[in-house]
C-alpha cells in the first residue's frame, strides 16, 4: 500500500500545503511518494526529497507542466496511478482543479476536504459548513483524496533523504494552453500560510475605512489581511482576502476578527485558528461563540487603542 502526494510548487520550491498533505498520506499506511510535475523543476524535486517521511520523489519534467495546467498534470498522474492505493492533493485551487479529472478518468469517487484519516479506507470530512462531520468509507481500489490542510500538522520540510526518480513526461494536451496571468503583488504573508491574520467585516463601512483601520493593525502585527464575505461583496476588500467556506480556509496561530458577526460560512473558514480574538459591539454576535478572547466594543475606538498599546 503506497500513497502518492501531488506536490504543489513553483518549480523552485515546495509550497506549504504539500507538507500537510504528506502528513495525511502517512496516516494512510505504507510508503509515501511525491510527484513533482514541472518545467526545470529540479530544485523543487530536491526540496521534496528533503521532506520527512517521503520515501521516493517522482520527477516529471516538461514544458507542459510549466504553469501547472490541470489537463497536463492529470494526464501525468494517470500515467503512474496504477502503482498507488491513495492519491492525495492539497484542497487548494490547484488540487481541486486536478483531482476530479483524475477521479473521473479512473472511474472512482473523490473524497473531498479530508480532515482526519481513521484507517486506510475510512476518512472524516466536514459537511454543512463544518456543523457536522461525515465519516466516509471507500471501497475503490484507488482513493482520490483532497486534504484540508488545516486538519493536519505540516511534515518537517527537512530531515528526509528520499530518492529522486525521473519519469517520462506525458505529451502536453493540445486542448489547453497557457495565455497569461495577472498576479496581485502583496508584501504581506500569503493568507493561507500566515501565522497571524487580521480580518475585517461589513461593520467597517467602506473600503477607505477598511484600509484606514485594519492596515496599521496588520503592519504592527506583521499579519496577513483577511475579510468576511460581506465585506468582499460590498467592495471593501479584494476577493482573494475572503476567509470562509466560499473563500480561503485558514488556521493561523492568531486570528483577529474586527466587526465580523460570525456567519456560519465565515466560521467554517477560521474556527480551527489556535487563538481567536473578536472585537464587535454586538454582544450577541456568533463570533463570540468561537472566540478565545472577546471584546464588546466599537472597533473604531478599540482597534486604534489596541495599536497604541502594541
Amino acid at each position: 500500500m503506497t500513497a502518492l502526494v501531488i506536490a504543489e510548487h513553483d518549480n523552485a520550491s515546495i509550497k506549504g500545503a504539500t507538507l500537510n498533505t504528506v502528513t495525511a498520506a502517512a496516516k494512510c499506511g505504507g510508503d509515501v511518494h511525491v510527484l513533482v510535475a514541472g518545467a526545470n523543476a529540479g530544485a523543487a524535486a530536491a526540496a521534496a526529497a528533503q521532506i520527512a517521511g517521503v520515501s521516493k520523489v517522482l520527477h516529471a519534467d516538461g514544458e507542459g507542466f510549466a504553469h501547472g495546467l490541470a489537463e497536463n498534470v492529470a494526464a501525468q498522474i494517470l500515467a503512474v496511478a496504477s502503482s498507488y492505493s491513495h492519491i492525495l492533493f492539497p484542497a487548494t485551487a490547484s488540487g481541486k482543479n486536478i483531482a476530479p479529472r483524475v477521479a473521473a478518468k479512473l472511474d472512482v469517487g473523490q473524497i473531498s476536504d479530508v480532515t482526519k484519516v481513521d484507517s486506510p479506507d475510512t476518512f472524516e470530512r466536514p459537511i454543512y459548513a463544518g456543523n457536522a462531520i461525515a465519516t466516509v468509507q471507500s471501497l475503490d481500489a484507488t482513493k482520490i483524496i483532497t486534504v484540508r490542510t488545516t486538519g493536519f500538522d505540516p511534515a518537517a520540510a527537512t530531515g528526509g533523504s528520499a530518492a529522486v526518480e525521473s519519469v517520462a513526461a506525458v505529451a502536453a494536451s493540445a486542448k489547453a494552453s497557457f495565455l497569461g496571468s495577472e498576479i496581485a503583488k502583496n508584501d504581506r504573508p500569503e493568507l493561507t500560510a500566515a501565522k497571524i491574520i487580521v480580518s475585517g467585516g461589513r461593520a467597517l463601512g467602506s473600503s477607505e475605512k477598511f484600509m484606514e483601520v485594519m492596515t496599521p493593525l496588520a503592519d504592527k502585527l506583521g499579519a496577513a489581511m483577511g475579510a468576511s464575505r460581506a465585506a468582499v461583496d460590498a467592495g471593501y476588500a479584494p476577493n482573494d482576502w475572503q476567509v470562509g467556506q466560499t473563500g480561503k480556509i485558514v488556521a493561523p496561530q492568531l486570528y483577529v476578527a474586527c466587526g465580523i458577526s460570525g456567519a456560519i460560512q465565515h466560521l467554517a473558514g477560521m474556527k480551527d485558528s489556535k487563538v481567536i480574538v473578536a472585537i464587535n459591539k454586538d454582544p450577541e454576535a456568533p463570533i463570540f461563540s468561537v472566540a478565545d478572547y472577546g471584546l464588546e466594543a466599537d472597533l473604531f475606538v478599540a482597534v486604534p487603542e489596541l495599536i497604541a498599546a502594541l
